[in-house]
């Protein structure tokens, strides 16, 4: 078990969007999160206290997180200075990079001599099946979205949130590092060798009872160059029985992709839904969440209802007005 509570690190991530994964934690278990802690020239700011590593000890912080997922999940010789001192404090470190905390001399080492833990949450922990295709019972949820990192693992917990509110059966589930670090559990799934990622997800989303919502989270997009496996497999895998269209509107360009322009919602629809009824034909599109964060709520409130009206289907930004209307368009199916 990886001890709380977190003080969150953010390297040198150069913005907000890098810093994901401790956003993510502030967020959605913000009892665990004590602080922050950057290095110069860093782009992110989660707005809690910024930190020495004593002081975050002081502040009773158990284990260091590193808080940040960047381009290839690279442990930079700056961030080690501070992770092996982070070791020498008495601090545990879990990481969810692709770059494995285990995988370092250095680290294990320092962890080794002062009796610290090394957890590296992208390990698989299963050894998953191929996945077969068959109908589970129960009933699934994915949030598919246009790009990386628009709000697909929020539009899941938010609307499992508010399920479990109004006394529905509902259950997130996580298939990414920072979904697992907030919740305790889940797939990596960007780890699990190919062949294995949709049985991954089968195995994620059992059969449960006939009235019971698993709520995935979405990874990558469909239209994203360098992650689009991961969603495929998600969709195929999950057997999703709606999938709700997730979009942040104010971006210039893809991810990490300058030559890339964001798809329309409705290339998303077009190409996700098809895809979904290979595995189960009975799929619906059942809603849309965007993510209206660099938007004031005047312009928020517009583009939902220019985007609903367009598209025929229930929009919010279920983070920022809540998502009732996602909630009733599922209860409705």
């Amino acid at each position: 078990m990886i001890e709380t509570p977190y003080l969150l690190f953010l390297g040198d991530a150069p913005d907000m969007l890098a810093a994901k994964v401790a956003i993510g934690i502030r967020d959605w278990r913000p009892e665990n999160a004590v602080g922050q802690i950057s290095l110069p020239g860093c782009g992110a700011n989660l707005g809690l206290t910024e930190m020495s590593l004593a002081e975050g000890r002081e502040a009773g912080a158990r284990t260091l997180v590193i808080g940040v997922a960047n381009r290839g999940g690279i442990i930079s010789a700056k961030w080690k200075e501070v992770l092996i001192e982070a070791l020498e404090m008495g601090y545990d470190l879990a990481s969810g990079l692709h770059n494995l905390l285990r995988n370092e001399p250095d680290l294990v080492a320092a962890a080794a001599q002062n009796g610290r833990a090394l957890h590296d949450v992208r390990i698989p922990s299963v050894q998953y099946p191929i996945a077969n295709g068959e109908k589970r019972t129960g009933k699934r949820c994915l949030a598919v979205g246009t790009d990386c990192s628009v709000g697909k693992m929020y539009t899941a917990m938010a609307m499992e949130r508010d399920m479990t509110a109004r006394g529905m059966k509902a259950t997130f589930r996580a298939t990414g590092q920072t979904g697992i670090l907030i919740t305790g559990g889940g797939v990596p799934l960007d780890a699990v060798i190919a062949d294995f990622m949709a049985g991954s997800i089968e195995y994620l989303t059992p059969d449960n009872d006939p009235d019971h919502w698993d709520m995935i989270e979405g990874q990558g997009s469909l239209f994203h160059v360098s992650y689009s496996g991961v969603t495929l497999a998600l969709i195929h895998g999950g057997q999703p029985d709606a999938l709700i269209l997730c979009h942040e509107p104010t971006r210039s360009h893809m991810r990490g992709l300058p030559g890339y322009t964001l798809p329309s919602l409705e290339a998303l629809r077009d190409m996700a839904l098809p895809l979904a009824q290979v595995a189960n034909p009975a799929c619906r599109v059942a809603g849309i969440s965007i993510n209206t964060q660099h938007m004031s709520e005047e312009e928020a409130r517009g583009y939902l209802a220019e985007v609903s009206q367009r598209m025929g289907l229930p929009a919010t930004d279920p983070y920022r007005f809540g998502a009732d209307v996602l909630v009733d368009a599922l209860a409705g199916l």
